[in-house]
């Protein structure tokens, strides 16, 4: 099951298990807490609202025709605007507000990300999806999911369908500020990286590149952490702004820390020119490991990398 915490919540009310993006603590409440009351009967006083696209609406050449879709396009990455409005009034209610997203690709749910106490995106979660949810909710499951692709703000963020350019097109070549990165998600436990070693700050190219890196639960509960590691490339036509070369996943108890080791061979250091061939170009790059993309608040550690020469790879 791939569940990604996209916001958290409640630094202020204890009632919710998903805490906001910086708060600290233990929220590990059932979801039975989620409603109280006596003999008058129950009183809510926490929204869980369920909400998103289906395959009724999003897919290939289909007969749709309602706002934001067209014929199985999208013409807008916005949730429905049905679906804007009665979050908006669930809102309006007072109550802390979580969303649980149900789509296929990504949203653009700006509002929610801005008034919505936590946000967990479930996608297409299948039959177990209900366990999954209530589980991640209540804190019995902790989290470490990360997005496949990016959250945009807007389609206003992306180049014309007709533009077969890949600027600013998939995290690799993206210049602006998503939504949600590719690779984001968070967790009920919190991890730090440090010590980031090269096998050699200076390469020749066709050798492989060795990075080890400490990875450290900073957090109270036991956790998953996905180190990702990213590659940032010298600016040189048709090279992308960064590249994920290579991620693994670890369990990490209370306070644990353990090295981590990756290897990346002459293909995961190269990208395709202008020209169509595959290449370890010569220039300075940086090698970042951490739990996001660099350039973003996720947690990493960086090392410089000079590479000299260059070799052509087979495609």
């Amino acid at each position: 099951m791939f569940l990604a915490v996209l916001r958290r919540a409640c630094r202020d009310n204890p009632l919710l298990t998903i805490p906001m993006a910086g708060a600290t603590g233990a929220l590990a409440y059932g979801v039975t807490q989620l409603f109280g009351g006596g003999a008058a009967g129950p009183v809510v006083i926490a929204v869980v609202m369920v909400l998103g696209l289906s395959a009724r609406v999003e897919g290939e050449e289909m007969k749709v025709e309602v706002p934001g879709f067209k014929g199985g396009d999208r013409t807008s990455l916005n949730l429905p605007a049905e679906e804007e409005a009665l979050l908006g009034a669930l809102k309006g209610t007072g109550k802390p507000l979580v969303v649980v997203l149900m789509n296929g690709s990504a949203l653009a749910v700006n509002w929610a990300n801005d008034h919505a106490n936590a946000i967990l995106d479930a996608w297409y979660a299948g039959e177990e999806g209900g366990t999954a949810i209530a589980q991640t909710l209540a804190g019995v499951n902790n989290p470490a999911g990360r997005l496949p692709v990016t959250f945009y703000k807007g389609v206003e963020q992306l180049p014309e369908f007709e533009d077969y350019s890949m600027k600013n097109r998939t995290y690799r070549y993206f210049t602006g500020e998503p939504l949600y990165p590719f690779g984001y998600g968070l967790s009920y436990s919190t991890f730090e990286y440090s010590g980031l070693k090269l096998s050699s700050p200076e390469l020749q190219a066709g050798d492989p590149l060795s990075v080890e890196v400490n990875v450290k639960n900073t957090s109270k509960r036991a956790g998953d952490e996905v180190a990702e590691l990213y590659l940032s490339f010298p600016k040189t036509p048709g090279a992308p702004l960064r590249a994920l070369r290579g991620f693994t996943r670890i369990h990490l108890g209370a306070g644990e820390q353990r090295p981590l080791k990756i290897t990346l061979q002459p293909r995961e250091l190269s990208y395709v020119n202008e020209a169509g061939d595959r290449l370890v170009a010569a220039g300075d790059y940086v090698v970042s490991v951490g739990g996001g993309q660099p350039g973003t608040a996720a947690p990493k550690a960086e090392a410089k990398l000079s590479i000299r020469g260059e070799q052509k790879l087979p495609e």
